[in-house]
């Protein structure tokens, strides 16, 4: 299954970058991740880390782990996150940053597959509606945080 979104964001690229990168917190904001495991945290050349983290989720009709390598790259204001384990045959996201006269465009893109079609079929009928409040979530953890950091115009 296949998508993406693209949302003008009114906040500094680089909020949303780290905001995205930062998927310790996600438990904090992401109502179905109820746990994460990071480790073998690393740079991977400049402006480039890379860890793998394990993500517990929790659906009505699912509860599961899966782990994942995540490449934070600042030079390009990307970030991918490839399988590693977990109950999925393929799972490939990614996030792009990119400067606007209205602060960001953000676009996440998703590909995945679990490894048992009958939850594909569960997902595929609410997969649009997913995906646009997995963004609300971000959307709105953006807003928090960016009222708590003094805007560029209120710095000395």
């Amino acid at each position: 299954m296949r998508h993406a979104l693209t949302r003008i964001l009114p906040y500094e690229p680089a909020l949303l970058f780290q905001l995205v990168g930062d998927v310790e917190q996600y438990p904090k904001f992401v109502p179905w991740v109820t746990g994460m495991r990071v480790w073998n945290r690393r740079d991977a050349e400049p402006g480039v880390t890379q860890l793998d983290a394990e993500a517990a989720v929790t659906f009505t009709f699912l509860r599961e782990k899966f782990a994942t390598r995540v490449r934070r790259d600042s030079n390009a204001a990307v970030i991918e996150v490839n399988l590693l384990y977990g109950p999925f045959r393929k799972l490939r996201n990614r996030w792009a940053f990119v400067p606007h006269a209205d602060g960001c465009e953000v676009t996440f893109e998703i590909d995945f597959e679990f490894k048992v079609p009958m939850l594909d079929r569960l997902l595929a009928a609410n997969f649009d509606t997913a995906v646009a409040k997995l963004m609300k979530c971000f959307e709105d953890r953006a807003a928090v945080l960016s009222r708590a950091q003094p805007s560029p115009s209120s710095r000395p």
